[in-house]
């Protein structure tokens, strides 16, 4: 099968849905990383979050990912989406045999799973995520479009995103806007359980 600009486009726009939107604090990232950052929250001006995760480098792994899962036709609706993008960096951190398994055609299903779970339906931003962090003394409960959920947390100024497993991740870039919703960075890879 020929994977086409498009359809990585719009795979890349499905895997933006997961991820959640607050102006939370973030975590500090090194300036390369926050300099490729910024450069794609100007693209996500003009531009979808498949446009946004295209156009950075940072991205190009989950790009890969959400063309595997074909995950563009289901994920490239008007939203608005919130999605927690892991980094290339975050994917890195994966078990390469783990990681190169689920690319292929018979791991689809769980792949899908992994990719939605970092979606949340909604826009929300980063103060959207503190206050709800706030108001529910400490932890805020994000439903996936997966299906499962995502605890919030503060530490510090950083916002940490606890999946089912246990794991945790740290948002290290918020608020990048889209046409269709909002992409938060995050450093690791969050599990469904």
């Amino acid at each position: 099968m020929r994977i086409s600009p498009k359809m990585i486009l719009t795979t890349t726009a499905a895997l933006a849905l997961t991820a959640c939107s607050t102006e939370a604090p973030q975590a500090a990232v090194d300036e390369g990383s926050a300099d490729a950052m910024m450069d794609s929250a100007a693209t996500a001006e003009t531009g979808t979050i498949v446009d946004v995760a295209v156009g950075n480098d940072d991205f190009s792994t989950l790009v890969a990912a959400v063309t595997a899962a074909d995950l563009g036709a289901t994920l490239s609706g008007d939203g608005p989406f919130t999605v927690f993008a892991p980094t290339n960096d975050a994917f890195a951190k994966v078990d390469p045999d783990t990681l190169a398994a689920l690319l292929t055609p018979e791991m689809k299903a769980d792949l899908t799973g992994l990719l939605t779970y970092h979606v949340v339906a909604g826009k929300l931003t980063a103060a959207d995520v503190v206050k709800a962090i706030t108001d529910g003394g400490g932890t805020a409960t994000l439903t996936t479009v997966q299906g499962a959920s995502l605890k919030a947390m503060l530490d510090g100024d950083s916002v940490i995103l606890e999946d089912a497993a246990g794991g945790k991740s740290t948002v290290i870039m918020t608020d990048v806007d889209a046409s269709n919703g909002v992409i938060h960075a995050i450093d690791t890879v969050v599990m469904p359980g």
